[in-house]
């Protein structure tokens, strides 16, 4: 029998009602024992469940980057990837994971692209209503985030997203809008940023208005953590909880807020109530248990996690055939580049996660050629920050902020890395000032130029043999890491020889006397220590090359470049390694480099390699799903959900501070409803790679292409038809792409727009139809000074084919009148 939500409100006084609406913790509600109300855990987050533990705690399964699983086109799939999940969070007792991320890659330089799905909200769009739909068959509820406008990092806590209406509507909403309507999600998450000035969190026109009012949605609001400003304001807008807890802008001040008058109890109540909801759903007051967390390794969960590395995996090139490899017993195969060896498995920030393991391309291709003969050579770094040493490093606490008073407890953990973030140091209780020490002992492995270096959120500082090294302390401040609640990193260099022992001490303070607050839960520290590569690791890389019958170079980014807290600087490939792949290319004819990073890359040597795959970040199975496609186990079965320009000049906002990152605390969306390869296409501007593209290992023929009427009257919907055939030797997929292009329209529209897609898997000579539907939307734009969405009497063309630069057959249609949804303001 369904709970009576209102019985039970009406037994809360308005200090429990209040209580409701702002966090216990950093992931779990506040309960209510009195009246049998449970607690909900919540957990990030989008490519995993991590749990309660933001670093170190039991490991889960680690799935593609949102942006791998956009690459697959395969909702099916993605659909099976959301019920996954779903059971990855229960594992972590949580019954809301914090995902999916549905933002549009606005630019090249957001941070977090590798976070979302797709510079296209159809897309977008069709990829989310599937992972919710999997999701929430689980029990758990998808948090769709971040609404609305979060397409940076820069001033990520701050910036105001200032969108005409017709891009917002068009572009930005049409994701969320879908994840509602069609996906039925249960939670959205507000976005720090402000849009036209306003904080989301308090943004009454976009969330009480039009997603709940124009939308119909009836789940809970939150906000992301720490991005609660306004109590009053965002009580009215429909934000119901503020998260973490305990409350800062809820709780004392809401009750008195009501108490004044200044906000009528029945909002409080509303916002009570949908917090209520929502822990019915998950089947928290059924089962109000919060189990312990736990780490198993399912079988299932790592053949699908191979499975969509995969079909994400994206063929750019692949001239005479390179790809895929056979190389025959007593072959020399060069593996060049770190990410060879060292998985880059996922981006970096709140989608991090303490994966089960990680699969390196190097194991996995020995694993399945054990007599072919594999060399390595790391040729150039990769990394933002020094890398941290490998090795268990042990910190002594002190419940004060200057280490005065006993050591309280001792923490080791892994690597040089601790986080405490929605966390304490053991022996620390909340709200304790603490400090603590370590000692690590650096041992020089070879001749060259080291690098130490100091990250924290907190103060730190760090002395060699006894001696002052790195200072972190005495002028601290904020900076790109840690969510931006640590500063830059502070880096010290110089010349080792081989075998040379340092001792390291390094000592960290929680106090921050110059910013207000608790950094918001966040304190951690990271101590860098590294030989930096160079001129002689290149030359060893290429005379490897030079003496084998094949080079494979791993090349790319890492989740300190891809990270959310900061934007990307630019998207050439970082330190030297442009030059190695000039130069390994060069040396070897039959060179593949596979590329791993969250958003596009320049590629100069682009001309001189034969064959390119891109990886992204693709999870546990890193290594396998990337063994798989080059040796051909598997088809490489991604296409891009991104264009990929061939000059950084030709990406949008380039050259324009207020387009991007922004001006006196604006950005502004100037270009409208170009972006993307919309941008490319009405600019004129040929991409490096279209939106879309991807190669096979077979060939595919589109042909019959139909629609079921000539005409349309207003309100129809409309079927497309046509026959796909695998005319190529062995079995593959192919993404059959349909964009409309409006012939003849009022106001200014992109040359085209996709509007439908399907993926499909054939043997070699087999061949299906396949049919897609088109609904008045897909005709229609957002016409603000009508407030409606309009789809004008004429003819429309269809164009179907594979990428938006391979458009292979057309077909005209006629809408016999104008269609007019109106929108309610």
């Amino acid at each position: 029998m369904p709970l009576d939500l209102d019985a039970l409100l009406d037994a809360m006084t308005l200090p429990e009602q209040v209580s409701l609406l702002a966090g216990a913790d950093f992931w779990h509600t506040v309960p209510i024992p009195r009246l049998a109300v449970p607690s909900v855990k919540v957990s990030d987050g989008p490519n995993g469940a991590r749990g309660g533990i933001f670093k170190d705690g039991p490991s889960t399964a680690c799935f593609p980057v949102g942006i791998a699983l956009a690459a697959t086109w395969d909702a099916a799939l993605i659909e099976q990837t959301g019920e996954a999940l779903g059971r990855e969070a229960r594992l972590k007792g949580a019954r809301v994971l914090l995902a999916p991320t549905v933002n549009l890659h606005r630019t090249v330089y957001n941070g977090r692209n590798f976070e979302c799905y797709s510079e296209d909200p159809w897309l977008a769009g069709e990829i989310a209503v599937a992972y919710v739909r999997g999701l929430q068959r689980t029990g758990v509820a998808a948090t769709v985030k971040h609404f609305v406008g979060n397409e940076s990092e820069f001033q990520r806590l701050t910036i105001s997203s200032d969108i005409p209406e017709r891009a917002l509507r068009e572009l930005y909403l049409l994701p969320f809008e879908r994840v509602v309507r069609e996906g039925g999600a249960w939670a959205v998450m507000t976005g720090y940023n402000r849009v036209d000035g306003s904080f989301m969190a308090d943004h009454r026109r976009l969330v009480e208005e039009v997603l709940r009012g124009q939308w119909g949605f009836d789940g809970l609001v939150m906000t992301d953590w720490a991005a609660a400003h306004d109590t009053v304001r965002s009580v009215l807008a429909g934000c119901d909880l503020e998260m973490p807890g305990p409350a800062r802008e809820r709780g004392a001040k809401l009750v008195e807020a009501v108490q004044a008058g200044r906000l009528p109890a029945s909002a409080v109540r509303a916002c009570a109530r949908r917090v209520l909801r929502l822990a019915e759903r998950v089947g928290s007051f059924a089962d109000p248990t919060l189990p312990p967390e736990r780490a198993d390794d399912l079988p299932e969960h790592r053949a699908l996690i191979r499975r969509l590395g995969a079909a994400g995996c994206v063929l750019l090139k692949n001239e005479g055939g390179l790809l895929p490899l056979a190389p025959a017993p007593g072959q020399r195969v060069a593996l060049i580049g770190r990410a060879a060896t060292v998985p880059q498995i996922m981006g970096g920030g709140s989608a991090n996660v303490n994966a089960h393991y990680r699969s390196a391309p190097a194991d996995a291709l020995r694993e399945a050629c054990p007599e072919v003969g594999f060399t390595h050579h790391p040729g150039a770094d990769i990394h933002r920050l020094v890398p941290r040493q490998p090795r268990p490093m042990t910190l002594e606490i002190y419940a004060s902020a200057d280490f005065s008073g006993p050591m309280v407890a001792t923490q080791t953990v892994p690597d040089s890395e601790v986080q405490w973030i929605g966390s304490r140091p053991p022996g620390i209780a909340e709200g304790t000032p603490f400090s603590c020490r370590a000692r690590l002992e650096y041992v020089a492995e070879s001749d060259g130029e080291h690098a130490f270096s100091l990250v924290s959120a907190g103060r730190s500082r760090l002395a060699i043999d006894g001696v002052p090294a790195l200072d972190a302390w005495r002028d601290w401040r904020r900076g790109s890491t840690y969510f931006t609640f640590g500063c830059d990193e502070v880096v010290h260099r110089r010349r080792l020889r081989a075998g040379e022992r340092l001792a390291l001490q390094v000592e960290f303070s929680s106090a921050l006397p110059d910013v207000p607050g608790q950094q918001a839960g966040v304190h951690a520290l990271r101590v860098g220590a590294s030989r930096l590569l160079d001129e002689r690791d290149i030359e060893a890389a290429v005379a490897a090359a030079r003496g084998a019958d094949l080079a494979i170079v791993f090349a790319g980014l890492n989740a300190e470049w891809d990270n959310e807290g900061l934007d990307r600087p630019g998207i050439t490939l970082p330190h030297r390694q442009d030059e190695l792949i000039a130069k390994v290319a060069a040396a070897n004819p039959r060179t593949v480099v596979v590329l791993q990073s969250g958003s596009p890359l320049l590629l100069p040597w682009v001309a001189d390699v034969r064959a390119m795959l891109q990886a992204w970040y693709p999870g546990q199975e890193c290594g396998h799903a990337i063994a798989d496609v080059l040796l051909g186990a598997a088809e490489p079965g991604g296409r891009l959900p991104q264009s990929w320009p061939a000059r950084i000049e030709d990406t949008v906002a380039h050259g324009d501070p207020a387009a991007y990152p922004g001006v006196d605390g604006h950005v502004a969306y100037t270009e409208g409803l170009l972006i993307g390869y919309r941008h490319h296409e009405a600019r004129g501007i040929a991409p490096r790679f279209a939106f879309g593209h991807g190669l096979s290992y077979t060939r595919f023929e589109h042909s019959g292409l139909r629609c079921d009427r000539p005409t349309l009257r207003p309100g129809e919907t409309l079927g497309v038809a046509l026959t796909v055939r695998n005319v190529g030797p062995r079995a593959g997929s192919e993404v059959v792409q349909l964009y409309v292009h409006d012939e003849q329209s009022s106001l200014p529209r992109p040359p085209q727009e996709l509007k439908a897609f399907a993926k499909v898997f054939l043997a070699p000579g087999e061949s299906r139809e396949l049919r897609l539907t088109l609904s008045m939307r897909s005709f229609a734009f957002y016409d603000d000074r009508r407030a409606a969405w309009v789809a004008e009497a004429g003819r429309f063309e269809l164009r179907v084919g594979a990428s938006a630069a391979d458009i292979r057959l057309r077909v005209g249609v006629v809408l016999e009148g104008e269609w007019v949804e109106a929108v309610e303001m």
